[in-house]
C-alpha cells in the first residue's frame, strides 16, 4: 500500500489556509493591532502643522509594525508552541521551513493591511497626500521595518519558552519603545538619549518611513538606518532561529 505524499506547494497553501482561518478567528487581536496606530494618527492631527505629515504618518506605521511583529507574532508562535502545534506539524509530511513561511505571510498580510489603511485615513482625515513615488516607496520600506520587529519577535520566543513570560515580556518592550521613543525623539529624555533612539529598532524604522514619504529629502543619514534595519533583522532573526525550540520542554 502506497502512502501519498503531498507536494510542497499544496502543503503550504494548506498552511495559508489554516493560519488565515486562525487569524480570522482571532480578528479581534488584529484588529487591536491596527486600531493603536489609527487612534495615535487621529489623536495627533492637531501636532502635524508643527511636526509634518512625514512624522506622525511614519509614528503610526512604527506603532503599528511594532503591534505586529511583537504582539502579533511573538504572542501567537509562544502560544501555538505551548499547545504542541507546532511539534504536531512536524511530524507531518510537511517541510519545516513552510511552517514559518505560512506564519510570516500571514503577517506580511497584516503589514500589508496596516499601510494602506494608515494611507487611507492619512488622506481622508488628516488631507496628507503623498506624492506616486512616496506611497510607492513607503510601503516597501514599511515591509523591511516589519521585518525588523518579526526578527525581534523571533529572537523573544526563541530566548523565552513560558507563553506567559512571552505575553509579558512583548508587551514590556512595546511599552518601552514606544514611551521612550515618542519622548526620547522629541528630546524630553534628554539630547543624549534623543542622539542614541536614532539607532534603536524605533529610530531606524521611523526615520526610513519617514523618509520614504519624500523622497527627495533621501540622505546618508537615511542610507545608514536601513544598513542598521538589515542588520537588526539578521541579528534578531539569526539567534532567535538558532535558539528557537519547537516545543516546551
Amino acid at each position: 500500500m502506497s502512502v501519498s505524499i503531498p507536494k510542497t506547494n499544496t502543503a503550504l497553501m494548506a498552511l495559508l489556509k489554516a493560519d488565515f482561518a486562525v487569524l480570522r478567528a482571532n480578528r479581534r487581536s488584529a484588529i487591536l493591532a491596527l486600531l493603536v496606530p489609527v487612534v495615535i494618527l487621529i489623536s495627533w492631527k492637531p501636532l502635524i502643522p508643527k511636526l509634518g505629515g512625514a512624522y506622525a504618518l511614519s509614528a503610526a506605521i512604527t506603532f503599528g509594525l511594532m503591534a505586529i511583529g511583537l504582539m502579533g507574532y511573538s504572542i501567537t508562535v509562544a502560544r501555538d508552541r505551548d499547545k504542541g502545534i507546532f511539534q504536531r506539524l512536524r511530524v507531518a509530511p510537511v517541510p519545516t521551513w513552510a511552517i514559518m513561511v505560512s506564519r510570516l505571510a500571514i503577517q506580511l498580510f497584516m503589514i500589508m493591511l496596516l499601510t494602506i489603511l494608515i494611507f487611507i485615513i492619512d488622506k481622508s482625515y488628516d488631507g496628507v497626500t503623498l506624492t506616486l513615488a512616496g506611497y510607492v516607496i513607503t510601503f516597501f520600506v514599511a515591509f523591511l521595518g516589519g521585518a525588523v520587529y518579526l526578527s525581534l519577535g523571533q529572537l523573544i520566543v526563541g530566548l523565552i519558552k513560558n507563553p506567559e513570560t512571552v505575553n509579558a515580556t512583548t508587551r514590556i518592550v512595546y511599552f518601552i519603545f514606544i514611551m521612550v521613543g515618542m519622548f526620547g525623539e522629541l528630546g524630553t529624555l534628554g539630547e543624549q538619549v534623543k542622539k542614541y533612539i536614532h539607532y534603536s529598532p524605533y529610530g531606524a524604522v521611523k526615520m526610513m518611513l519617514a523618509t520614504s514619504m519624500t523622497p527627495q529629502t533621501w540622505s546618508s543619514a537615511t542610507s545608514v538606518a536601513v544598513l542598521i534595519s538589515i542588520g537588526y533583522v539578521l541579528l534578531f532573526a539569526g539567534v532567535g532561529i538558532k535558539l528557537f525550540k519547537w516545543n516546551t520542554k
